[in-house]
């Protein structure tokens, strides 16, 4: 462990891997204190969700560089390269090596260079053809049944024709914008079309929740489809999991589906795929067969997912003005009557056609303070925020902002909301009531521990609630208690996210725990039954992603951290549909809204930058 083994701090900043995983490529290189820096630094920014090392960013005093390790450890990047190039254990792209040194310097754990070069591969290939044999006569008349135009331009239109038009199709937009519905009026054109009558259309997410949602959602559109009885039968009645679908094997990091095994699919539609990970949508993509196409459902501009990568921030390019091809601006024009809006970009690629960001919310008004709020801070204009929070304030209207209590004074700050948003669901007399209740209101914390965590508020809130009579939270398991499900089990049907209430059962006396199913029917478990579960008084915003309440309680730790960033931020806000509360103080606040996630990759560069042209 020779160079960094010496430097105590070290301890307190990478993890065991880490240290392991660098000490074992030193030693088979030959004990290179340098490239030993390089591995141990490769593993500790995978695990905070970079994909590679950018040696290019890093001069000894790079601001994303850990504190104890800047300084006389980092040697200067031409050094570094050179070092890396000579060594045994670095290879160059397609070389099987432990790390992959690429040509502008991004240094790769084998593995994740693999999946975002296979990844990038995929795209490219899906992206570089047409569908064949479209029928545009039906596909004219059928979005003219669908989408009847008013006047304003149809984004929503213009992504369904897309993922008609072409085998791979990312529809985006926040929160209120129609993906869900829009994804089930694109499924309806393509049963619609010549052969279709077998097509093989999977539904999946990242989560068993995020699942179980996009399954009712489908099923709820079903009926307002202005289509033949016939179509409305062939449309998808289930949704699943990613790792479901893929088949998990037990024990082990593969799957039965994949390259050499690929799924039986034509159409597979991903939503929230901003929560999907690289490893898992390079895994996705490769048991995908080529002739299929793949439809991704999400918001660029939510968090990434926990594990590494920002995959559908990459594929959209970060949000940047990208212009369509004049052949699919000529299609569009020919098969709508409609003219595309002129776009401030100049560039585009075959990437460009497929990317569609719908800009119409249906949740929010134009003049909502929500969503005046969230796009001020999606645009990481922190003045424009904190106006529009103060002047919200001030109106007494959606959204109101406090300044955050002291840590000694959080409890009593905390009985106010909780009690009066969660005195109801306490009190009602069926369990269909108590879950529609509790579904109202949540409280959302930006970390897990501290005072300000969602461990501590869930522990405060439970002793508020039990000083006003309304729980007695004495025992592990008691009336009136919140769970969060953190661990899929399919044979029990409940699943990472899904939220459920413990509750005594009136005919059989004994405690249950109740949990919403389809069309308002329940499930019931015994509290020993459950898999692993957490109290959900509070989320973290992290777990909250997928949900959508009445109102929300945002709270904000007071110093400042890495994790706070306008991304967290603005997934938190737009869970709320009526009205949010913001605990934070300002310093905080801007600090946060200025901050954007940047996640190390090289899949923005290969799918954008290395392949753009004039239109």
């Amino acid at each position: 462990m020779a160079i960094l083994a010496q430097k105590e701090a070290v301890a307190n900043v990478l993890n065991p891997i880490d240290r392991y995983f660098g000490g074992f490529i030193g030693r088979l290189s030959g004990g290179n204190p340098n490239v030993q820096l390089a591995a141990m630094l490769v593993s500790y920014f995978r695990g905070l969700g970079h994909i590679c090392l950018d040696l290019q960013a890093f001069d000894g005093s790079a601001r994303s560089l850990p504190e104890e390790l800047k300084g006389e450890m980092v040697p200067s990047v031409p050094e570094w390269i050179k070092v890396l190039r000579a060594s045994p254990v670095v290879g160059k792209p397609g070389e099987f090596k432990p790390l992959i040194l690429d040509d502008d310097a991004r240094l790769y754990l084998h593995r994740y260079w693999e999946y975002e070069n296979d990844l990038t591969a995929a795209i490219r290939r899906w992206t570089g053809e047409k569908v064949p044999n479209v029928d545009w006569q039906r596909l004219m008349e059928g979005l003219a049944k669908l989408f009847p135009t008013d006047g304003e331009f149809d984004w929503q239109m213009l992504a369904a024709f897309a993922a008609v038009r072409n085998r791979f199709c990312v529809i985006s937009g926040g929160p209120g914008t129609g993906k869900t519905r829009t994804v089930v009026m694109l499924l309806t054109l393509l049963l619609e079309q010549p052969s279709s009558d077998k097509l093989r259309i999977a539904l999946v997410a990242p989560t068993g929740k995020a699942a179980a949602r996009l399954q009712e959602a489908v099923k709820n559109a079903k009926g307002l489809l202005p289509c033949s009885q016939e179509i409305k039968d062939r449309l998808p009645e289930q949704a699943s999991t990613i790792h479901r679908l893929l088949h998990s094997i037990p024990n082990s990091a593969y799957f039965r589906h994949d390259r050499e095994n690929h799924l039986p699919v034509d159409v597979v539609v991903i939503d929230e795929a901003s929560m999907v990970d690289l490893a898992l949508m390079a895994k996705l993509i490769a048991a995908i067969p080529s002739s299929a196409r793949l439809i991704l459902l999400g918001d660029k501009d939510q968090l990434a997912s926990v594990e590494a990568g920002a995959v559908l921030a990459d594929i959209c390019n970060s949000g940047a003005a990208r212009a369509f091809s004049k052949e699919f601006t000529s299609e569009f024009l020919k098969v709508t009557g409609r003219e595309i809006p002129a776009s401030s970009a100049n560039k585009t690629t075959p990437l460009s056609d497929c990317i569609i960001e719908l800009r119409k919310n249906y949740r929010f008004g134009e003049r909502s303070q929500i969503y005046g709020l969230s796009r001020a801070v999606n645009d990481g204009d922190a003045d424009t925020a904190v106006e529009v929070m103060r002047r919200a304030t001030a109106s007494g209207a959606e959204v109101s902002w406090s300044k955050l209590p002291a840590s000694n004074e959080l409890k009593q700050a905390l009985k106010t909301p909780v009690l009066s948003s969660y005195a109801d669901y306490l009190q009602a007399k069926e369990p269909v009531q108590a879950l529609k209740s509790f579904g109202r209101f949540r409280i959302l914390c930006a970390v897990r521990h501290g005072p300000y965590g969602v461990e501590n508020i869930n522990r405060l809130a439970e002793e508020i609630l039990t000083e006003a009579g309304l729980i007695e939270a004495t025992a592990r398991f008691y009336a009136g208690k919140p769970v969060l499900i953190s661990r899929n089990n399919y044979n029990l049907r409940l699943f990472n996210g899904d939220i459920g209430i413990l509750l005594r059962d009136s005919q059989r006396g004994e405690l249950r725990g109740f949990f919403s199913g389809s069309e308002e029917s329940l499930r019931d478990y015994l509290p020993l039954q459950l898999p692993e579960h957490e109290t959900a008084f509070a989320l973290t915003v992290h777990k909250s992603q997928g949900s959508e309440f009445e109102r929300v309680l945002l709270i904000l730790p007071g110093e400042d951290s890495a994790i706070l960033t306008r991304e967290l931020i603005y997934t938190g806000l737009t869970r709320a549909s009526r009205e949010v509360e913001l605990w934070s103080n300002e310093g905080s606040f801007r600090t946060a809204v200025q901050r954007k996630i940047m996640r190390r990759s090289g899949l923005r560069e290969a799918l954008w930058e290395k392949s753009s042209a004039n239109p």
